[in-house]
């Protein structure tokens, strides 16, 4: 199982790890052994929205050759949405088995076709920017429509996670994983 996970220029940091965190521990506690994953970026580095700074360690690469793909939100989508550029490297993880994105990287999910005629959602400021890149805004913690998975504003990205955790390796998992985080907060998911 190999990870991009996608940073760019002023997203939040707390959508990135809180995602980040309970997903790279299945490699920690020796659940998912070959779990591996890569920051994958059009430029080396990255700045949050307030100043953190962050490396990539996959620059410009195409991205069709992962098992899944997890896109942040951040302020920095609202530009991203239009920049040819980025949305066209976006793009090559259209093969990508699991599309997964948090907050505003649903934009970004949208703007590259992801999300067409299906059901998403995002952060709750951001629903009628959403509106015209899919089926249906849905006003849920997360939507899971089998081969992409949407997710609501910042916090939500820890039970993203938790749910992600759970597709790949079960209940059992996310419980362990969960407890490990001491994070009783496992919200349900509904189809």
């Amino acid at each position: 199982m190999k990870a991009a996970f996608v940073v760019f220029h002023r997203l939040t940091s707390l959508d990135f790890v809180g995602f980040y965190d309970p997903i790279t521990r299945l490699k920690s506690m020796k659940i998912l052994q070959d779990f591996d994953w890569r920051l994958c970026s059009t430029t080396r580095s990255v700045v949050d929205d307030r100043g953190l700074a962050m490396e990539a360690t996959a620059v410009e690469e195409p991205l069709d050759s992962y098992d899944m793909l997890f896109v942040p939100g951040g302020i920095g989508t609202r530009d991203l949405r239009y920049d040819r550029g980025f949305i066209d490297w976006l793009k090559t993880a259209r093969a990508v088995p699991l599309k997964v994105s948090v907050c505003t990287g649903a934009l970004l999910m949208g703007a590259a076709g992801f999300l067409q005629g299906r059901r998403a959602t995002t952060h709750p400021g951001a629903y009628k920017e959403l509106e015209p890149y899919c089926g249906e805004v849905v006003r849920e913690r997360v939507v899971d429509e089998g081969d992409v998975i949407t997710a609501g504003g910042v916090s939500a990205s820890i039970d993203l996670g938790l749910h992600v955790v759970q597709r790949l390796a079960g209940a059992d998992a996310r419980q362990r994983i969960a407890a490990q985080m001491d994070y009783p907060y496992l919200a349900a998911i509904r189809p």
